[in-house]
């Protein structure tokens, strides 16, 4: 079958991946066409009609500047669906774009399968209406997300998280410090984030802390649509190391992270690194997510405990002080540190077992035939 896939961002790549490769096991024909990234890139072995460098824009703001490259991306988009003719459109997350080419799919009478829920339960919950006219099929990767769709007569299937996948798959490497000319120094993590403005606003004062921590190494976790070069701009000569699709690596080998709210937070719990999850954006941006926001953690690993398993830094609260003494306390807090690696057990027993990319791929054959 053809299968038409779309992912915008980093951690929908990931995931993307992961189910193409199922998928091919369970349909040996199978032809894909995608908007997606490098890790998509390498299931397929084709490249992407657009890579998610050319659509990765996060924030009320961001998207409004580039408005029109976004509007460009969705008519290229939709000729290219109409082209391939797939017998799926499966869309991952990444709404804004995503539920505008499932309107589209559903107008020309392409099945709709959308894998990773958006967020609508934090904010515009109505768009559950929208969903419901135009996917046929929705799969969800967090537990509380069923009953929040059933408050709209949905029935959806729950697959489990992802993520558990890609960390059971992942080969962790011995030999990561010498590997990237590291020593023997205990490392704290920064994991930035993938988009730009995250970038710009949020690396400065994760570079800031190379003065307050004299006796760690820091060490960056570079997203895949940026160079060493782009990163440098920000350590400016320090001596602080950027590793690139290691981020796995880095978590298992860091003593703490500090880490952009997304999916990165999930994974470094389900590393069991403590964290401090950061975020700061456009104050406009942040003012509006205030008004239409309804949930009230930013973390998914607080939304999914639902309470504060971790500590969340944000705007104002986002700047190296408070940053380096969360950090701190905890590398030296014993008692601190153990009740958040405790939060991140309680955290696996909810998310349960992996096999979400199996399942997933699964259920959209079974749809299908």
């Amino acid at each position: 079958m053809k299968y038409y896939i779309i992912a915008g961002e980093a951690s929908g790549d990931l995931h993307g991946a992961n189910m193409m490769k199922e998928l091919s096991l369970i349909d040996s024909k199978a032809e894909y066409r995608f908007i997606g990234g490098d890790k998509m890139q390498n299931a397929s072995q084709k490249a992407p009609f657009i890579h998610i460098s050319e659509t990765a824009f996060m924030g009320f703001i961001e998207v409004a500047k580039n408005i029109n490259a976004v509007l460009k991306n969705l008519k290229k988009a939709k000729k290219d669906v109409l082209d391939f003719k797939p017998d799926a459109l499966i869309l991952i997350d990444f709404p804004g774009f995503n539920l505008k080419l499932a309107s589209f799919a559903k107008k020309h009478n392409i099945k709709v399968f959308y894998y990773i829920s958006p967020k609508i339960w934090a904010w515009n919950q109505r768009r559950a209406n929208k969903i419901r006219k135009v996917v046929d099929h929705m799969f969800c990767i967090l537990p509380f997300e069923v009953d929040f769709y059933k408050q709209f007569n949905m029935e959806v299937d729950y697959v489990g998280n992802p993520l558990l996948d890609a960390i059971e798959d992942y080969t962790f490497n011995p030999d990561f410090r010498k590997d990237n000319g590291l020593d023997n120094k205990p490392i704290i993590a920064l994991l930035p984030g993938s988009r730009k403005m995250e970038l710009e606003k949020i690396l400065p004062e994760l570079i800031n802390l190379y003065y307050l921590f004299p006796g760690y190494q820091l060490v960056i976790a570079g997203a895949p649509n940026f160079d060493k070069n782009y990163y440098e701009k920000y350590t400016g000569g320090l001596n602080i190391d950027i590793v690139f699709d290691q981020t796995y690596d880095l978590l298992k080998n860091a003593e703490a992270a500090a880490v952009t709210s997304g999916t990165a937070t999930l994974e470094a719990a389900l590393i069991h690194t403590p964290q401090v999850v950061v975020y700061k954006a456009n104050r406009l941006s942040i003012w509006l997510a205030k008004i239409l926001i309804k949930v009230k953690f930013i973390s998914l690993v607080n939304l999914i405990n639902g309470f504060l398993s971790v500590n969340e830094l944000i705007q104002k609260e986002c700047n190296t002080w408070d940053i380096a003494e969360e950090l701190a306390e905890l590398i030296n807090n014993s008692e601190y540190r153990k009740s958040v690696l405790e939060n991140y057990e309680k955290l696996s027993e909810k998310l349960g077992k992996p096999g979400a990319s199996q399942k997933t791929a699964q259920l959209i054959y079974k749809y299908l035939t």
